[in-house]
This record gives C-alpha cells, sequence and structure tokens, in this order.
C-alpha cells in the first residue's frame, strides 16, 4: 500500500514538474513575432516584450547633453527603415555591466559613435547618459502609450542608466544604432534598441502601405507621407501619386471610426504668404481626389494647410528641404 502511494506521490511531482518547466518556457518566451537585429545582439538573458518594424520613419538621434528643460541642442535627423526592441532584464546585474558589454560589441563590430555615457544615478544630471537626458532624448521618438516601456520610469529609489548612438558606413546606407537602459528596479533591467539603416528617398519616391500609416498614427497621432507628388509652386496632384492615394483610403475603408487632417506642409523656398497658400491648396486637393475618385466621406477628412511652421528638418540644404516637403495624416 506505501509503494504504491509513494509511486503515485513521485508520479503527481513529475506532473508538477514538467507543468512547471512548460510554464518557465511559456513565460520565458519573446514577444511572438519579434526578433533580435542581426548586428548586435541581445544581451544574455534579456527577453523581448515590445518590437516594432516601419518601412519608412524619420528618426532624431541625440548627441548631445541636455541644454534647457527636456531640450538637447546636439541632434541629428535620419530617415530610413526603422526597427524598435524593447528587452527586459530580469537579476542582478549591474546596467554598468551591460552598458560596458554593448561598447564592446559596438567596438568589435567597427561602429562610430555619435554620443555615449553612462550614469549610476538617478535624475541627477542632463549628461549624456543621465536620465534626464533619456526624458529629452525620447521626446522626439516618442513610445505608444500602450508598449509597456518602461524606459523612462523607476520603482527603485535608486540605479542608474545608460545611452549609446552610434554608426556605420554600408556601400548604400548608413546604420544608426541607438541602445539605453535603465535600472527599473532591483531586479530588472530595461533596454530599448533603435536601429535606422537610411534609404535614399527621392523626393517623395517612398509609399507607406495603410498598415504602416496607422501603426504611425497610433503611436503619434499622425503619419508624414512623402508619396503625393505636385509640380514646382502647383498644388495640382500629379498621376503618380496614386499608389499613395490608394493606401490613404485603404486606411479609412478599414478604419471606419477615423477621421483626419491633410496637413499641408512646404520648405521655406518663396515668401511666408505664398508657402501658406501653396500648402492649403495642396491639401484640399488631396482631400478632392479622396472624395471624387475613392467616395471618401467629405466629413472625415478636413484640408489644412501650415506652410513652413513645422519643419522636422534644416531648410539650409537640399535634403533637409526633402524632408519638410511632405503630407501629413493627423487624427481628429
Amino acid at each position: 500500500m506505501n509503494v504504491n502511494r509513494n509511486l503515485m506521490l513521485i508520479k503527481l511531482f513529475g506532473l508538477f514538474f514538467v507543468h512547471m518547466l512548460i510554464s518557465a518556457e511559456i513565460i520565458s518566451q519573446d514577444l511572438p513575432g519579434s526578433k533580435d537585429y542581426p548586428v548586435i545582439s541581445r544581451f544574455p538573458g534579456s527577453l523581448i516584450e515590445y518590437y516594432e518594424e516601419q518601412k519608412y520613419s524619420i528618426y532624431t538621434i541625440a548627441e548631445g547633453p541636455v541644454t534647457g528643460y527636456k531640450t538637447i541642442t546636439d541632434q541629428e535627423k535620419v530617415e530610413g527603415e526603422f526597427t524598435r526592441i524593447y528587452y527586459s532584464l530580469k537579476g542582478t546585474i549591474t546596467l554598468t555591466e551591460i552598458y560596458r558589454n554593448y561598447i564592446t560589441a559596438f567596438n568589435e563590430k567597427g561602429f562610430t559613435y555619435l554620443a555615449e555615457g553612462v550614469d549610476d544615478k538617478r535624475n541627477v544630471s542632463g549628461k549624456v547618459g543621465g536620465k534626464m537626458f533619456l526624458d529629452a532624448a525620447y521626446m522626439n521618438n516618442p513610445f505608444p502609450s500602450s508598449s509597456g516601456i518602461k524606459l523612462l520610469h523607476n520603482s527603485a529609489t535608486s540605479g542608474g542608466s545608460f545611452y549609446i548612438a552610434a554608426s556605420q558606413k554600408r556601400d548604400n546606407s548608413v546604420l544608426y544604432i541607438i541602445i539605453s537602459g535603465n535600472h527599473y528596479s532591483n531586479d530588472e533591467k530595461v533596454l530599448l534598441m533603435d536601429v535606422i539603416e537610411t534609404t535614399k528617398m527621392d523626393d517623395g519616391q517612398v509609399v507607406i502601405d495603410a498598415r504602416e500609416m496607422l501603426k504611425g498614427i497610433k503611436a503619434e497621432g499622425k503619419i508624414a507621407l512623402y508619396g503625393i507628388h505636385f509640380d514646382v509652386n502647383r498644388y495640382e496632384v500629379k498621376p503618380d501619386s496614386k499608389p499613395a492615394l490608394d493606401e490613404i483610403a485603404k486606411l479609412l475603408q478599414e478604419n471606419t471610426g477615423m477621421n483626419i487632417y491633410i496637413v499641408g506642409h512646404t520648405d521655406m523656398d518663396g515668401t511666408f504668404e505664398h508657402n501658406m497658400q501653396l500648402s492649403q491648396n495642396r491639401a484640399e486637393s488631396i482631400v478632392n481626389e479622396l472624395v471624387s475618385k475613392y467616395s471618401v466621406d467629405p466629413s472625415r477628412v478636413t484640408a489644412k494647410g501650415v506652410g513652413p511652421l513645422a519643419p522636422v528638418s534644416s531648410n539650409s540644404n537640399d535634403a533637409g528641404k526633402t524632408l519638410n516637403r511632405r503630407v501629413e495624416l493627423v487624427e481628429k
């Protein structure tokens, strides 16, 4: 009788042990559909809790300390394919050890540093790598509110943070990798990796599909488009804008509760009055295209022109002007 009872207990314990192993395996899995970026691998033991890819995005790289309230003067805007990976690392390993590990990895891969620093304290300065620095650095590259990213939060009374921005020239592009870390609690460190690989944009040849438009709008309330074309100082929509218009119409068809502003932007060439009127006329032309050719309800799309008032880059060179000449979809 005792033998049978012991055998039963052993069997039950074995089943419980297997169950615990399976549960641990499920808990320790990365976010479904996520993956490491192949150039710089994850820190051992960390898990992916948020993952995002965009075919095209504009990203602001902080390259100097905080110079004012949540302001960093030394920064660079880049454009290209964008990947964001957020890791959580459980355990008592120090943030400084993680930082040094990544520095070694960048050195081995031959990257050039744009900025880097580590701060073992909390909210004490705006130097590169400090908590105040991270708050300012991600003002222009925000996280979706639903992402669960804890890079800018702490549950511990002390800790630290770090920041590394580096680049590597390739045959036809430049690869930028930005890695930040935060001591969220004594037993959890969180890491964020942003990757931008530049893509050549021939004055608006990149077309973002409806899915990417929706992701951008949900993350930031707006999305910039460069696939709608006009002749210089003209506001008639050119025929080669059709792929972009198709995707805007698809966005509205698939999201029936969404209403948007179509916002026209220009560079600073020409007079202010001319650019304000030109941007308004271009926005109205896009609305007319959507209403007349795609049967979009006119109450769902509103045209606004802001001319050169909201640049995303410098107007001192052609590359910056190209970025500033755009159309934005802004959710109402």
